[in-house]
């Protein structure tokens, strides 16, 4: 079988681009190269065109070719062999998807969708979890390469030597109890947090203690105040366990409740996500004692409060009344590195042993070994230290992006409610931009943003763009934020 040609591959992707508008071209790149491969236009050991040649023969930008040869080669489907190029590989993976003559038509489809649950679809139709999780400007990533990992591996080292045989079995007490105690202890002294460490709950990332919580705490059919906008991934999990969302707008002090109480209401008061507003102390005293009236459950995620870089950090909700209603969720995702997987929830003493024993019923939970070692990495002052150390890296280049947005679009670009914290802030854009076009064309080039627009549930939106800062050094922020400017410009 002859290669394929590049004006075949030209021909297959026009018609894939027509076909599949919404879907970015990189992908729809990569997609076009697999099928060639796995049919044989691209034989085994075969040559690739140089991704700046074929980027100049398809009328595309280098980077978006450059993407497609990097999933190929995540994905085992071609190797790169330095000053001779990019081949395809001796053998190749097995193809997952559904022939090319049938797939995106409507029976394949139909079909596929008969396969799922009603909340299978939900979840699938709705999902909005990005595709790569590194790269400019990707918000709510840390800067992994700057995580502890060295001394971390040294202490899960001795730790495994020492430690006995069941701190690898499986957790049925809701976590490992010295990171229990030291949680409770650097929760206090950072975060105003009120707890005994009984009361804390080691969970395997946030959504993991939402699903806890709604699954035990709420049945199918009971309703939560959501902000709006919202996270994503907060709405995902309650909708798939059956509890209806009621929206409640955030302005400058937070979330406005109004109307009847529901069952839950879920809060980010430190940080709004994605706006970037604190939540008043009116609001928070309010909430509470709404909470208490109406017996409902306040869930504050407090997700990246660590990094504030204007003025104080702001105390936590759960802190604020003794035995107030309200169950924190923290995370190691943003301090340390997201595949950690490990979060924690403070839940009142009351539910405490019941959330413990459905955690270990429903999820069987582990990472011991290495809860050891955060535990003892917190006792050593050593994640106080790291974090201290972040900050300033990350105060560093919030800085720099806003210098670059004032340069290159001028000033008023960042939006109003932003209180110069977290690890990414919202561009806010001309009334009647499309920012999910300037996304998925900012996307085909290699920059990685997300339109604000995706995090309503309601028909009225803003548009704008979360820029992630905390993962890119300055030195390498110029580059891809010129061509997200391009986009913009483009598509204004």
């Amino acid at each position: 079988m002859r290669p394929i040609s590049v004006d075949l591959l030209s021909q297959r992707l026009l018609a894939d681009r027509q076909s599949q508008p919404g879907t970015a071209i990189n992908r729809l790149l990569y997609e076009c190269l697999r099928l060639a491969i796995h049919d044989g236009s691209l034989p085994a050991a075969s040559r690739l065109p140089p991704s700046r040649d074929l980027a100049e023969q398809l009328g595309i930008s280098r980077n978006t070719v450059m993407y497609a040869y990097e999933q190929l080669n995540t994905e085992g489907y071609v190797r790169g062999l330095t000053g001779s190029g990019t081949y395809v590989a001796e053998r190749i993976p097995d193809l997952p998807l559904l022939p090319r003559n049938s797939r995106g038509d409507a029976p394949a489809a139909r079909r596929t969708a008969s396969l799922l649950s009603v909340r299978g679809r939900k979840v699938v139709d709705g999902a909005l979890a990005h595709a790569r999780q590194w790269g400019a400007f990707l918000p709510g990533v840390p800067d992994i390469t700057q995580a502890p990992h060295g001394k971390l591996a040294r202490i899960t080292a001795r730790l495994a030597r020492s430690l006995p045989p069941s701190t690898l079995s499986y957790s049925a007490g809701g976590g490992y109890p010295p990171l229990h105690s030291s949680l409770s202890v650097y929760l206090r002294q950072a975060r105003s947090v009120v707890c005994e460490p009984s009361q804390i709950i080691v969970t395997e990332g946030v959504h993991q203690a939402i699903d806890l919580i709604t699954r035990v705490l709420g049945d199918p059919g009971d309703k939560a105040w959501v902000e709006e906008p919202g996270y994503w991934g907060t709405r995902s999990v309650l909708g798939v366990n059956g509890i209806g969302l009621v929206p409640m707008p955030v302005d400058s002090a937070g979330m406005c409740p109004a109307g009847d109480p529901p069952r839950f209401a879920f809060v980010t008061p430190s940080h709004q996500y994605p706006l970037g507003a604190v939540m008043s102390m009116a609001r928070r005293f309010d909430l509470i004692s709404a909470a208490a009236h109406h017996n409902f459950w306040v869930v504050e995620d407090d997700y990246d409060s660590e990094f504030r870089f204007i003025g104080q950090p702001v105390p936590s909700l759960q802190g604020l009344i003794p035995n107030a209603p309200v169950i924190y969720v923290g995370t190691f995702s943003k301090t340390l590195y997201p595949g950690l997987r490990i979060a924690y929830m403070v839940v009142p003493s009351d539910v405490a042993m019941a959330l413990r024993t459905a955690q270990s019923e429903l999820y069987r939970g582990g990472h011991m070994l290495m809860q050891a070692a955060l535990a003892e990495f917190i006792n050593s002052g050593e994640y106080a230290a790291h974090i201290r150390k972040m900050r300033l890296i990350y105060e560093a280049r919030r800085a720099y992006l806003i210098q670059l947005i004032e340069q290159w679009l001028g000033r008023g670009w960042i939006h109003e409610y932003d209180t110069g914290a977290g690890l990414h802030l919202v561009l806010a854009l001309p009334n009647g931009s499309d920012d999910v076009a300037i996304s998925d064309a900012a996307g085909a080039l290699g920059v990685l943003v997300r339109p604000l627009s995706r995090y309503y549930l309601g028909s009225t939106k803003s548009s704008g763009l979360l820029l992630g800062f905390a993962s890119v050094p300055q030195e390498r922020m110029l580059e891809p934020f010129k061509l997200l400017v391009s986009c913009i410009q483009s598509n204004g």
